[in-house]
């Protein structure tokens, strides 16, 4: 298929992009390289047969029929949003402005492009999203694509209101869709202002690595690839109009994996004295969920997928990244609030 990503320059995006090269799709990478974007995350498939780039913003409806008209797409893979939790506390009104208008900029030029084409039975609009527009957990329990949703963050709500905006253009208009929920993702090429970066940077440097709270709060941690893949099995196998959760099947609290973050360190690239030292906890985040856990049932039975890579191999695996690719996060450092502690409240 011709596949159109956006924000195909992110974390996640990028590992979508280049999982689809090698399984052979044509990719059109749609992204506005805000902040978090970076080129260079797609570097290794950017010369490829099949691949294009279009730096365009989904807040701009007239550039995104221009690129529907010129690449024509097969199908759509909606991942560009601004994702994190801390900024949206401290400038809600970007994630409404990406989040809510431009996924519904996105379903608007996507459903005017199906229509122009015949509505071709093989288009899809696969959007993705996050877990953590179902709210918190206590103990036990975890996420269905049933659970109704309760978020607690501006980025949550945002992610919400864009899930109920996709859900409402297949119901009233006919557009084929269908719709992910993941848990929290870790891996190469994480922008290093989220917590598994921050924890391997500041250990490096020999800088306090921040804890929120009592480091108590837990997330299922899903590998990056683990989930690309996930992605294009949704988009190639789901059945239209219906939403997948996507999970690695992978606990932990916070102090734990930052823990055993600090012990690869240790092992790999040894100091003076153990990482572990370097914890420090701080402030917790306002409105801080407790836990978040994902039943990923529907997608192991209906399609078959399940995470290939435990919290454990993915962290060495992503540990060592980061020690191989100091040009890379060295470059992003200087980016407005990489290295601050932002949303206090």
């Amino acid at each position: 298929m011709k596949i159109l990503v956006t924000g195909g320059a992110g974390f996640i995006g990028s590992a979508v992009v280049r999982q689809a090269i090698r399984d052979g799709h044509s990719v059109v990478n749609l992204d506005a390289l805000t902040y978090a974007a970076c080129l260079e995350n797609v570097a290794s498939v950017s010369n490829a047969p099949g691949y294009a780039f279009e730096e365009a913003d989904i807040r701009d409806r007239a550039a995104l029929d221009r690129v529907f008209q010129v690449h024509q797409p097969d199908a759509v893979m909606h991942l560009a949003a601004e994702s994190h939790v801390d900024r949206s506390i401290d400038g809600p009104g970007a994630f409404i402005e990406t989040n809510v208008t431009g996924t519904y900029n996105m379903l608007e030029a996507a459903r005017a492009y199906w229509m122009r084409m015949g509505k071709p039975a093989g288009f899809r609009f696969h959007h993705i999203s996050t877990d953590e527009v179902f709210g918190t957990l206590g103990a036990t329990g975890k996420f269905t694509e049933d659970t109704p949703y309760a978020p607690n963050s501006p980025y949550s709500a945002s992610k919400a209101a864009s899930d109920h905006l996709v859900r409402a253009w297949s119901e009233t208009y006919g557009l084929p869709v269908v719709m992910t929920n993941c848990s929290n993702n870790y891996g190469p090429f994480h922008f290093p202002e989220k917590l598994i970066p921050v924890v391997i940077l500041n250990a490096l440097a020999g800088r306090p690595i921040p804890v929120y709270g009592n480091g108590a709060n837990v997330r299922d941690w899903l590998f990056v690839e683990d989930h690309a893949d996930a992605l294009l099995t949704v988009l190639t196998r789901g059945a239209l109009g219906r939403s997948y959760n996507i999970g690695g099947e992978n606990e932990a609290r916070n102090i734990d994996l930052v823990r055993m973050i600090c012990t690869i360190l240790d092992r790999l690239k040894p100091a003076a004295d153990k990482y572990e030292h370097l914890i420090t906890f701080v402030m917790d985040r306002p409105g801080h969920d407790a836990r978040y856990a994902i039943d990923p049932t529907r997608i192991r039975e209906e399609l078959g997928w399940r995470p290939s890579v435990t919290l454990e191999q993915g962290l060495e695996r992503t540990v060592r990244w980061y020690l191989d690719n100091e040009d890379w996060w060295r470059a992003l450092e200087a980016r407005d609030g990489v290295g601050k502690r932002l949303g206090q409240g």
